[in-house]
């Protein structure tokens, strides 16, 4: 039984070992840096950069991206659904793929809504 192991952790090795290997031989490739003082700084189109790079965003930015985020993995799990409901209506089971479905969707929406209402979508 332990045999069957035996690839996983062949293949968990090469996948720990092909970025340190990879790392180790760019470092041996790569010519040696030459740059030194205003080569070294960063700049944007040519201009001097005018703050620091690590600014603060604002909360909204991640509730933003959250919902994309959210909104994203429902579509992953909406096309696999999709693509099988036609087999489901066949075998007499489309009913309660549709109120399945039916669901998931109404819990996104509601969560959506309470967003809404909270004011967190609002940029002002």
């Amino acid at each position: 039984m332990q045999s069957a192991y035996i690839p996983v952790l062949i293949y968990a090795a090469l996948v720990m070992a092909f970025p340190a290997v990879t790392l180790v031989l760019a470092k041996f490739i790569r010519p040696a840096s030459t740059s030194f003082g205003a080569k070294l700084k960063p700049y944007e189109c040519g201009i001097p950069p005018e703050s620091d790079a690590r600014g603060r965003y604002s909360v909204r930015f991640f509730i933003v991206a959250m919902l994309f985020v959210i909104f994203d993995v429902e579509t992953m799990f909406l096309i696999p659904w999709a693509i099988l409901y036609k087999g489901w209506v066949a075998a007499h089971q489309g009913l309660f793929a549709l109120v399945s479905m039916v669901l998931f969707l109404g819990i996104l929406l509601v969560g959506y809504l309470w967003l809404y209402k909270k004011g967190a979508l609002e940029w002002a």
